[in-house]
C-alpha cells in the first residue's frame, strides 16, 4: 500500500448505545494510507460471535462486494474468534483489521528511531500474546492444529513472544537510562525542560515550530524528521511518534521544548505502557503544556482533558498548563463559552493559534511564570584566566543581567536554576584570591 495507490477500505463501527462517530477512525485510516470507500455502523450491545449483529454482517459483506473493498477497518477491538468469523462471511481475500491493529500499523510506519521501533514491536507482541495463548489453549483441546482458522498451532510461539518482550524491556530500560542522563545533563547546563502533551492533531507539532525555531539542542542528539530545518507540521495523526526536542526562544531562560507521541482515545493499558519510555519525556519535564483542539465539541474536549489528566497526574509532578489551540477556526463567542464549560478541568487556560501565532507571546510569558523559580546571584571575581573561563561558563548556563570589568576584578550579576548558582559559587570559591559573593 502506497500513498499513490491507497488500498480501498470499508469502515465498520459498533457502539453499545447512542450515535456513532467515525471521524477519528477515518483519520486513522487516512494516516495508515487507506482510501475509505464505505461506512457501516451499528448501535447495539456486542455480539460475541461477530461483534456486529448477524444481520449487519450480511450488510457489511454486501457493502464490501459493492465497493470492491480489500480491507474492513473495525473501530472496535475484535477477539480472535470474531476476526475469524467475520472473515468467513466476507468475500475471499478481504482482510479484517481491528482498531488496535490499525493503530499499530500506523506506529510501525512512523517509527524511525531505534527506541520508537522497539516500542512498536513491544506493543505488537503484547497485542499478539493473548491471541497466542488462545491458540495454545484451543489447540491443546483439539485433534488438529489451526482450530477455527486461528493459525497453525506452535506451542513454542507463546514462550518466544514472552522472551522477546523481556529482551525489549531490557533494551528500552537501557535507552531510558541514557535518556535520563541526557535530561540531567541538560539541566546541569541550565536548561528548563518543557514538554508538549495532548491528543493527536491538536497542533502540538505546529506549536513546537512556532515556539522553537532553533534546532541547536547539542551534539549527539537522536534526530527525528521534525528536527530537519525544512520539516513542516502535517495535518495527520501520529506525525510525531518519537520525541522531538528543540531550543525555545526566551529572553531570561534557556528552555528545551519536547514534542511527544499524541494521545488517542480508548487506548488499552498495554499500548500506553509500551510507550512509557517516550512519555517519560512528559513525566520528567519541569512544565507540561497540554494542547487541546478547541474546535472539538465541548464534551469531546472534556473527555480528552479528563483522560489526559489521569495519564499525566499518575506520574507527573510538574505543573500543567492547558493550551486551547486553533482559535483561528472559531469565533470569540464560541471560545468564551468553551472556556466557561471547561473551567473545572482547565481553570486558567491559554488560548492560542499556533498556525497564525495569535497570543503566543502570552503563552511564552505563562511558561516563564510556571517554570521553576530562578535564583539571582552576584559574584565578584579576581581578574584572571580562570575567572574569565568561569564568566564564559556562566554565560552558557545562566542569564547574565550585567557584567562589569574594572581594576583587578570582574562583577557578574546573573540569574539561573538554583543548582547552576550553587555550581557557580563553588567554581568561584576555587579561584585565588578567593572571590567574594
Amino acid at each position: 500500500m502506497t500513498a499513490t495507490d491507497p488500498q480501498p477500505a470499508v469502515i465498520a463501527k459498533r457502539v453499545d448505545e447512542g450515535s456513532v462517530d467515525t471521524a477519528e477512525v477515518r483519520d486513522l485510516a487516512r494516516a495508515a494510507g487507506y482510501r475509505v470507500v464505505g461506512t457501516l455502523t451499528q448501535s447495539r450491545p456486542e455480539d460475541a460471535e461477530y461483534n456486529l449483529g448477524a444481520g449487519k454482517v450480511e450488510e457489511l459483506a454486501s457493502l464490501v462486494a459493492e465497493t470492491d473493498a480489500e480491507t474492513v477497518l473495525f473501530d472496535n477491538r475484535l477477539g480472535p474468534y470474531q476476526t475469524y468469523n467475520l472473515g468467513t462471511e466476507l468475500p475471499d481475500g478481504v482482510e479484517v483489521v481491528d482498531r488496535f491493529t490499525l493503530i499499530l500499523r500506523i506506529f510501525g510506519q512512523r517509527a524511525e528511531t531505534r527506541k520508537a521501533q522497539l516500542q512498536v514491536e513491544l506493543a505488537e507482541l503484547r497485542y499478539e500474546l493473548p491471541r497466542a495463548e488462545t491458540k495454545t489453549s484451543l489447540a491443546k483441546r483439539q485433534e488438529h492444529p489451526g482450530f477455527m482458522g486461528l493459525g497453525e498451532y506452535d506451542e513454542s510461539r507463546e514462550q518466544d513472544i514472552k522472551s522477546r518482550i523481556s529482551r525489549i524491556r531490557d533494551e528500552l530500560a537501557r535507552i531510558e537510562k541514557t535518556d535520563q542522563q541526557r535530561r540531567e545533563q541538560r539541566r546541569e547546563r541550565g536548561f528548563d525542560l518543557v514538554a508538549l502533551a495532548g491528543y493527536t492533531n491538536a497542533g502540538k507539532s505546529t506549536l513546537l515550530q512556532r515556539l522553537a525555531e532553533d534546532l541547536d539542542v547539542g551534539e549527539n542528539e537522536d534526530r527525528h524528521p521534525d528536527l530537519h530545518p525544512t520539516a513542516e507540521a502535517q495535518d495527520r495523526l501520529f506525525t510525531t511518534l518519537g520525541t522531538t526536542t528543540r531550543r525555545m526562544a526566551m529572553d531570561r531562560r534557556d528552555v528545551l521544548l519536547t514534542d511527544t507521541v499524541g494521545f488517542i482515545s480508548e487506548l488499552p493499558h498495554w499500548l500506553v505502557e509500551s510507550f512509557k519510555s517516550t512519555l517519560d519525556s512528559v513525566y520528567r519535564a519541569d512544565l507540561v503544556l497540554l494542547v487541546v483542539d478547541v474546535t472539538d465539541p465541548v464534551e469531546a474536549i472534556r473527555e480528552k482533558l479528563a483522560t489526559s489528566h489521569d495519564t499525566l497526574y499518575e506520574r507527573n509532578e510538574a505543573p500543567i498548563v492547558t493550551v486551547l489551540n486553533k482559535t483561528d477556526r472559531i469565533d470569540e463567542a464560541e471560545l468564551a463559552e468553551k472556556r466557561r464549560a471547561l473551567s473545572a478541568l482547565a481553570p486558567d487556560p491559554i488560548a492560542v493559534s499556533a498556525q497564525e501565532g495569535t497570543n503566543v507571546e502570552a503563552l511564552v510569558a505563562r511558561i516563564d511564570e510556571e517554570l521553576p523559580e530562578r535564583k539571582r546571584e552576584r559574584l565578584v571575581l579576581p581578574m584572571c584566566d580562570d575567572a574569565m573561563s568561569l564568566v564564559s561558563w556562566v554565560h552558557d548556563h545562566a542569564h547574565v543581567e550585567a557584567e562589569d570589568y574594572g581594576g583587578e576584578q570582574v562583577v557578574l550579576d546573573f540569574e539561573a536554576r538554583p543548582a547552576i548558582v550553587e555550581r557557580a559559587r563553588a567554581k568561584a570559591s576555587d579561584l585565588a584570591p578567593a572571590a567574594e559573593s
